[in-house]
């Protein structure tokens, strides 16, 4: 056994220890069920971990996280996650959250082949797309990249509201609050980006079904 295993393995039986220290029915509580006020969509980075970034205890946050926190339609893991969190523990509010320095959008600003990731990366170089002249005219290639993190939370956020899912929701009159934040890794800080979403009215006509 590597010394990294059972390190972990000690770790958690610490953390036990340590838990129940400070509440002896701390496990049994959390065992009873979960009613988390929020949904968290973010990125796989290890550097960003979304309780410990809002101070939330377990219990208190339903997280989702993929390369470069996307939320691509078709994806059913998102959409199962989404569906669940909104119509089964009926979050309130839902928060796509990015991060400066993000590998996934770094690397779709180039043209490198990284594998099978490529397929993934396709859809944030779709975002650069759409927002190539903004993007494009930003002339230091690191405040470029910070802002194409910022613009693909944004793209996010809208592709959220855009689901069967979220605006059924709202139809259904449904408390249900959208919002786009970025993470910086250097500072712990998170930038709220100011786009929020909480009807069908925040969307474009040709987005909004007829549910």
């Amino acid at each position: 056994m590597s010394e990294f295993y059972k390190k972990i393995l000690d770790n958690n039986k610490k953390w036990v220890e340590n838990q129940l220290k400070t509440d002896a029915n701390y496990f049994k509580d959390l065992s009873e069920g979960q009613s988390p006020p929020l949904l968290w969509i973010g990125c796989s980075d290890s550097r960003v971990p979304a309780n410990e970034i809002i101070g939330a205890k377990p219990g208190e946050v339903f997280v989702h996280r993929n390369i470069a926190n996307m939320v691509i339609h078709s994806d059913m893991n998102m959409l199962s996650v989404l569906d669940y969190a909104v119509n089964v523990l009926k979050v309130k509010h839902v928060l796509v959250c990015g991060h400066y320095g993000c590998g996934g959008v770094k690397t779709a600003m180039g043209n490198a082949s990284v594998g099978i990731i490529d397929n993934w990366i396709r859809h944030i170089k779709d975002v650069y797309r759409h927002h190539k002249g903004e993007l494009d005219a930003i002339v230091d290639e690191n405040e470029r990249f910070n802002r194409f993190v910022e613009v693909n939370v944004i793209e996010q956020v809208s592709d959220l509201a855009k689901t069967s899912i979220v605006q059924n929701a709202w139809k259904n009159g449904q408390e249900l609050y959208l919002h786009g934040w970025v993470y910086g890794l250097n500072s712990g800080i998170v930038t709220d980006l100011g786009v929020n979403y909480s009807s069908n009215d925040d969307l474009d006509d040709v987005y909004q079904l007829n549910i």
